[in-house]
């Protein structure tokens, strides 16, 4: 049967059978085939009431956090706005989605693609959770990942549009994102690894999206490309908080002076920079969760971790983008986790005859700082993504404009462009149709002067270009 024909609209009395017989995809993504599934062993954990997994009626939750994020060019919100419009009691409904195909599945539940009834040009992801197949401790998890996407408002972190508890079935009605997973991404690539200015790219997006979760108390433990996910425009999303814990955060203002000094050893200038801190520093949990070749030293050990457990899996992230493996993989779960928990330090790979890409020296240097064993000495577990931002692998990116960043171009990516926002990079300066109009003719100008400029206009990396600044920054 053809997938798009097999659309199944969900009626109460019919969920199980509508849930059951969607026709999946015929490839499904990595995220349920070959993907690195996520441990939970827990040291101290309390067992979750039996009041929780009560029913509730087929309605919407009232979502207290109204979400201001790109909600006035989201056609999503528009569609939903006109369902429940029309609702009578002016709340959304699963009668009024339906099924096109399944696209993933994990430990928790399976997740849908979908559609709003009389609505084609909205997509929406359905994850559905069947409580009465879960253990109360990942009953506890489910409701975790519901509340925290229910206060969530940042362009790289999914947005939920409804909550819908029915029957025994938990739904949650979220971004659906056409590109897959970042995993995925790799596997079509060359050696699975990615060009230096792609690593680049997509790190500082996952830099931004933890920066906002830690600066909300949130430490988010299941950093792994398989829980990033790719729009349609080429940002990242990430996805599953079910593994999130919160902690208490004091977030504060921090003057520094930043000098920068020229080719002759001179400084320039000098000015004064606010930096704005907030990270959970005071975060601790003694349960063991994650994916065992992210899982950071102190979490093998289980004595407790804290923040810098997710800083941790971000050097990782980094390796296994610029490598195609791992730092500490071994023969088996049980030989890497022996690699974390040993002395021996972060090795990097050397590429037999090929010629070093330039950023690779800076990638290195980050990754050893972020791959250090103690918390106290690893960069980032004291003031957060303030520090990683100031490193040379992120010289060149202007982190206000990063959304209008062009992705990069790499097999099996596709990306829609936006008719109404023009991808740029933080060189051009051009921000509108118009200004581009105007623009143009100067521009042809600028580019015939562009070779007596210290700056690099790259043609293969126009989301940014890799600027090395000489920076002394004082405390």
């Amino acid at each position: 049967m053809d997938q798009e024909e097999s659309n199944y609209y969900l009626v109460d009395s019919d969920l199980d059978l509508s849930f059951t017989s969607v026709t999946s995809a015929t490839t499904l993504s990595a995220r349920s085939s070959l993907a690195r599934s996520s441990l939970t062993l827990s040291f101290n954990e309390s067992r979750l009431s039996t009041a929780s997994t009560t029913t509730t009626p087929s309605t919407a939750v009232p979502n207290l956090h109204h979400r201001p994020h790109r909600r006035h060019d989201n056609p999503n919100w528009a569609a939903i706005k006109a369902v429940t419009t029309l609702s009578s009691d002016g709340a959304l409904h699963l009668h009024h989605l339906k099924l096109l195909r399944l696209v993933g599945s994990g430990n928790l539940g399976r997740v849908f693609l979908c559609r709003l009834r009389d609505y084609d040009h909205a997509n929406f992801a359905l994850k559905v959770v069947d409580r009465d197949s879960l253990t109360s401790k990942k009953l506890s998890h489910v409701q975790t990942e519901a509340q925290i996407l229910s206060s969530l408002d940042h362009p790289f972190l999914p947005t939920l549009y409804g909550h819908l508890e029915v029957s025994h079935y938990t739904c949650l009605l979220m971004d659906y994102c056409p590109n897959g997973d970042l995993h995925s991404l790799l596997l079509k690539q060359p050696g699975n690894r990615l060009p230096v200015q792609a690593v680049r790219f997509f790190a500082a997006e996952v830099l931004l999206a933890l920066e906002y979760l830690h600066a909300k108390g949130i430490v988010y433990r299941d950093l792994k490309p398989e829980n990033i996910l790719i729009r349609e425009d080429g940002h990242i999303m990430l996805s599953d908080f079910d593994l999130c814990f919160h902690s208490e955060i004091s977030p504060k203002l921090e003057n520094r002076t930043q000098m920068k000094v020229g080719s002759t050893g001179y400084v320039c200038f000098s000015h004064r920079v606010t930096e704005f801190v907030a990270e959970p520093t005071a975060a601790f949990s003694r349960s063991c969760v994650g994916t065992h070749e992210y899982l950071a030293p102190e979490l093998v050990s289980g004595n407790g971790h804290g923040n810098g457990v997710d800083w941790w899996a971000f050097g990782v992230l980094i390796y296994e983008l610029l490598y195609g493996t791992t730092p500490f993989k071994g023969g088996s779960k049980e030989s890497t986790l022996r690699n974390i928990a040993s002395t021996r330090g972060v090795r990097f790979h050397a590429a037999a005859g090929e010629r070093e890409e330039i950023g690779m020296a800076e990638a290195r240097d980050l990754i050893e700082k972020l791959l250090v064993r103690d918390p106290r000495r690893r960069l980032g577990c004291a003031r957060g993504a303030t520090d990683l931002k100031r490193h040379p692998f992120f010289n060149g990116i202007k982190w206000p404009l990063i959304r209008t960043y062009r992705p990069p171009e790499l097999r099996g990516l596709t990306v829609k462009r936006s008719k109404s926002r023009p991808r740029v990079s933080h060189v051009t300066g051009v921000s509108t149709p118009r200004r581009r109009r105007c623009l143009w003719k100067r521009l042809i100008g600028r580019l015939m002067r562009i070779k007596i400029s210290k700056y690099s206009l790259n043609s293969n990396s126009n989301y940014y270009s890799y600027v090395n600044y000489n920076i002394r920054k004082y405390d």
